[in-house]
């Protein structure tokens, strides 16, 4: 998401530690790329991780309309870190902005900076979470979103920005969301399900916008299931309907309705086309949809045609396809 130890210090509320072994070799990361430069396959630097199956994860490459808006936006960030190199605020934005140019490895240094000079400041440890989850890192990941909810429990929430704004440039969660959010995931992706759930419901319970309430509930439902609560699955997706105002997370929002039984398989999946992190976000709920309703070859197919299209590994759908396929869940 090369690395330094997670922080490991007493979890309480939405925290707690899982233990298994980690995915990510961190002594196969080589130094940071230094430069600029868009990535190509032959550079023996691009080596980010190793995928739960076992694959070499090398830097995607962005297309050619983001690439240079986004290496761009890193150069700002990185002058206005120069400038002010005491702000925390510049420090956060250089990590995102490398994250965003799929240099995992250096975003979480400049992450893991931050946390050494701002222990306090909970975005560093929230984005390193999140950028561990990336890399594989998962029991890392759980301890350092869960260190970031023990700074900000209790404390007034912010809005978190955008890294690009979206259609209507209105940022649709914030910085407590993303925290619980990320960690519920990590916890989804080691199959710790009880702590899973407990993030979930506490993200649906605090969303205060249909964004956030389909994208906690999309992963709330598909827990519950697996849990065997198919009562409080069904009530949860009474909460959701075709008519919300959803600004990004329209996969999500069609996933639930799928669940819910408006929207067929062919709705969400069409008859194929070029992998996208919507289409890999879309494919591994229908792959799951299809595991949960006893249906184990259909899932496994979909998430065998997830992990073939290597471009989308960093997508969070890719990686929770690659931790069914690991666990033989399909």
């Amino acid at each position: 998401m090369h690395r330094e130890s997670a922080v490991s210090r007493p979890s309480s509320g939405l925290g707690g530690r899982a233990l298994i072994p980690m995915a990510l070799l961190a002594a196969a990361c080589g130094p940071g790329v230094e430069s600029n430069e868009a990535p190509t396959d032959r550079d023996p630097l691009d080596f980010q991780a190793v995928s739960l199956l076992g694959d070499s994860l090398t830097r995607s490459m962005l297309d050619s309309g983001s690439w240079p808006l986004q290496d761009s936006l890193l150069l700002e960030a990185r002058a206005l870190l120069g400038e002010s190199p005491e702000d925390p605020v510049a420090l956060v934005w250089v990590g995102r902005r490398l994250g965003y140019l799929g240099r995992y490895d250096e975003a979480i240094e400049s992450f893991s900076e931050g946390v050494r000079r701002f222990p306090e400041d909970a975005r560093f440890l929230r984005h390193r979470g999140h950028r561990r989850i990336t890399v594989r890192d998962f029991p890392g990941a759980v301890d350092d979103l869960s260190a970031a909810w023990e700074l900000v429990e209790g404390e007034p929430d912010q809005v978190e920005p955008d890294g690009l704004p979206n259609a209507l440039g209105i940022p649709t969660s914030t910085l407590h969301s993303n925290i619980r959010y990320h960690l519920g995931l990590a916890h989804y992706l080691l199959a710790d399900w009880d702590r899973a759930r407990e993030a979930y419901q506490s993200d649906v319970d605090a969303a205060v916008n249909p964004d956030m309430l389909v994208a906690s509930s999309y992963w709330l439902y598909l827990i519950l299931r697996r849990l065997g609560e198919d009562a409080a699955a069904g009530t949860l997706l009474d909460t959701i309907d075709a008519d919300m105002e959803i600004i990004e997370n329209t996969a999500y929002h069609r996933l639930l309705l799928l669940f819910k039984g408006d929207l067929s398989e062919e709705d969400l999946l069409g008859t194929g086309g070029e992998a996208t992190l919507q289409g890999t976000t879309t494919a591994y709920g229908v792959g799951t949809w299809h595991l949960l309703q006893g249906r184990p070859q259909r899932a496994g197919e979909i998430f065998q045609a997830i992990v073939s299209e290597r471009s989308q590994w960093p997508a969070f759908g890719y990686v929770a396809a690659e931790a069914e396929l690991a666990r033989g869940t399909s």
